[in-house]
């Protein structure tokens, strides 16, 4: 499915742009949905497999196919991801509400598979690695969200004759970024010659570089399991002060770190690790891109 017509929406995010970029490389048509006053249209690529639509997701229940039929839709799209959004409990429901009218839009378009982008923010705090199976526990709205929007988006694509993959993402990293994530936020820092500041940097973290994941979005709507729910990560966890000390390494060298300058949020997740195993079975995915590498890729595109 991957090498033929799909819809993305959302995609002007590190995953996002991956992910179309991905999709162009495996030889497909991709249509993008971007919302026409969206800041960051100017990260998608341009390319003439490429085709932007302009939509906002409210707009998802009335939009009809005036083309030849899409065979997958990737629903990345989501308000409300940072900051006091997170646990804004009615923007987290319009959000439930905008996944299943883009599952009636893949109907309406033609496609035979729906992926949608679930989150570790489903799961809540745990301490072994994170499967399908691992109970979940959400301790905010968006986390809330994500894991209704997963199993009602689910069942309507299967009334609808619409095989379903549900994919929780944990932490990822790339360019496009937005700006306030922790290695955007670092690298800015550390350019601009200040000194960032954090958290002892104590949990153990698991991050994925965007291209990799990309990869795997595409692998699993070729090869992934309907109905299945698959924990994208590296299958890696490691501290989070390596990873801030990593960037600083490629960003500049030396700098000093305000490491244990900041406390810990409520209810901080010190544990995320993702158990890639049935990816592998089921695609043979594997990452590939060391987290350095990830962060030079990072610098290039700036």
């Amino acid at each position: 499915m991957s090498g033929q017509r799909a819809i993305v929406s959302g995609a002007t995010g590190a995953l996002g742009t991956a992910l179309v970029r991905e999709l162009v490389r495996r030889g497909a048509e991709v249509l993008v949905l971007v919302h026409p006053n969206s800041p960051r249209r100017a990260n998608l690529p341009v390319h003439p497999g490429v085709r932007l639509l302009d939509c906002g997701m409210e707009d998802f229940s009335r939009l009809e196919n005036s083309s030849a039929p899409y065979d997958v839709f990737y629903h990345l799209a989501w308000a409300g991801t940072s900051g006091a959004g997170r646990n804004d409990m009615y923007l987290q429901n319009a959000n439930v509400r905008y996944a299943l009218d883009a599952v009636g839009m893949a109907k309406r378009f033609g496609c035979r598979r729906f992926v949608g982008a679930g989150s570790q923010a489903e799961y809540g705090r745990v301490s072994g690695k994170l499967t399908a199976d691992t109970p979940q526990r959400p301790e905010m709205g968006y986390g809330y969200a994500k894991l209704c929007a997963g199993e009602m988006t689910r069942d309507y694509a299967h009334a609808l004759g619409i095989s379903h993959v549900w994919i929780r993402i944990l932490s990822l990293y790339g360019p496009k970024d937005g700006p306030q994530s922790m290695v955007m936020s670092t690298i800015r820092k550390l350019a601009a010659g200040e000194i960032p500041e954090f958290t002892p940097a104590e949990q153990r973290w698991d991050y994925l570089y965007s291209g990799d994941a990309a990869e795997a979005f595409a692998d699993l709507a070729d090869r992934g399991r309907d109905g299945g729910i698959y924990v994208l990560g590296s299958g890696t966890a490691r501290p989070l002060r390596e990873y801030i000390e990593e960037i600083r390494d490629v960003v500049r060298p030396g700098a000093a770190l305000g490491i244990g300058k900041l406390s810990y949020a409520k209810n901080q997740v010190m544990y995320l690790c993702a158990d890639t195993g049935d990816i592998f079975r089921d695609t043979g995915w594997m990452p590939k891109t060391p987290f350095p590498e990830g962060i030079r890729a990072i610098l290039a595109d700036q």
